[in-house]
């Protein structure tokens, strides 16, 4: 199956061949299944990203400062303007780090607006996996009422020949009943899914069909992760933001020029230029009480932040782990199902057979034959199941792979 505007392809992963992701060569190829709005949102964070990133960027650039005053005295009158620059050039190693710093903000928070959007993807196919499950869960429901319906016929004669006693036909009817209330259940649960759906999309469900996804190798998988990825990109940010801080305190070269214009002397005798130029630099050296511990906070965030990879490595490996074992249950699951409805075609042969001599009756090949159908959908059911699993895969991994 293909999801409409999903674009695939195969990791082969020898011996787990069977167990290989197949994900979005980029994310920009599967995001039709969110509605404008949604799309609109992240890339209106994108722009931000950028905006913010150059902001960072240029922070240690001062303000050009301009300043217009007029002084009233007793014998004249003085109005001027005022334009001053006081501009770092050396802050040892502070400005080269702001950079870097800026830079690895900006990768992390890119990072973190792939993540929630591949989440926010995952979601809606999560609700689309969740309403064609649905959907066949109805059509299983319907098989067993019709197998409900049939041994209500059968025990209904039963009961008039004086083979059974009245109660066995009770409990047949109230076992309908309780089937067709979960088909009432089921038909609700659809439409909400749906309705949870186009919450999130603006095409209708019926537009899309699913993908198909395989697993990825776990070192890819590793590799790829966008959680680990933003924990290596918060450590980076960390890095030189304690270097930032640490230059904070350290000597600064500063280069400064001030020009005045007098627009107005007002006759004071000791304004005879109507210009006034100065530059020259300055030496600074912080002296603040509060340096060890500004230094020593930004180390301890930048050590966080290292443990904190430590932890989401274990915990993304144990939910690779975690997702192997589910599909490893689920395919056993679907072996045995396969078994039965082998079982079930041997079965229903030979009720044929039986029918035929007049030993059995239609009602019980119809029994038999929905039976086999509802095996039959418990496989596709299972599949499903293992594809919504495996989209917790997607979502955590990269749009680069």
């Amino acid at each position: 199956m293909r999801l409409h505007g999903y674009n695939y392809r195969l990791y082969a992963t020898g011996c787990l061949l069977a167990l290989t992701l197949l994900v979005p060569e980029n994310l920009s190829a599967s995001d039709n299944i969110l509605s404008k709005d949604r799309l609109e949102i992240f890339n209106l964070g994108k722009q931000k990203v950028i905006e913010e990133s150059a902001k960072l960027e240029k922070d240690w650039i001062n303000a050009v400062i301009y300043k217009y005053s007029q002084n009233y005295t007793e014998t004249y009158d003085t109005a001027k303007s005022v334009i001053s620059i006081n501009q770092p050039i050396f802050k040892s190693g502070g400005i080269y780090k702001a950079i870097k710093y800026a830079n690895a903000v900006k990768k992390y928070s890119n990072l973190d607006i792939q993540s929630q959007k591949k989440a926010l993807i995952k979601d809606a196919t999560n609700l689309l996996f969740s309403i064609y499950k649905t959907e066949l869960t109805i059509k299983k429901q319907k098989l067993l009422i019709a197998n409900a319906k049939l041994d209500i016929d059968r025990k209904k004669e039963q009961v008039l020949n004086g083979i059974l006693d009245t109660s066995f036909l009770d409990n047949a009817i109230l076992d309908a009943n309780i089937k067709k209330n979960q088909l009432l259940d089921l038909k609700f649960q659809k439409q909400s899914l749906i309705n949870s759906f186009n919450n999130l999309s603006s095409a209708p469900y019926t537009s899309f069909e699913l993908p198909t996804l395989k697993l990825i190798e776990k070192e890819e998988f590793e590799k790829n992760n966008l959680a680990i990825l933003k924990s290596r990109a918060d450590i980076d940010s960390k890095h030189w933001y304690s270097g930032m801080s640490v230059a904070k305190y350290l000597p600064a070269v500063n280069l400064t020029y001030d020009y005045t214009k007098y627009h107005d002397r007002g006759g004071n005798p000791f304004l005879t230029d109507d210009n006034v130029q100065s530059y020259g630099f300055n030496i600074t050296i912080p002296l603040d009480v509060r340096t060890f511990n500004d230094i020593q906070s930004s180390k301890i965030e930048y050590l966080k932040a290292k443990t904190a990879l430590q932890n989401n490595i274990v915990s993304e490996q144990n939910i690779f782990k975690t997702t192997l074992s589910k599909i490893h249950m689920l395919d056993e699951k679907v072996k045995i199902a396969k078994d039965d409805l082998q079982l079930y075609d041997s079965l229903l042969a030979q009720m044929v057979e039986l029918k035929e001599v007049g030993i059995k009756t239609q009602s019980d090949v119809d029994t038999l034959q929905n039976s086999k159908s509802i095996k039959a959908i418990d496989i596709d059911i299972y599949d499903m199941d293992k594809q919504i699993e495996l989209l917790e895969i997607y979502a955590r991994v990269t749009n680069e792979i």
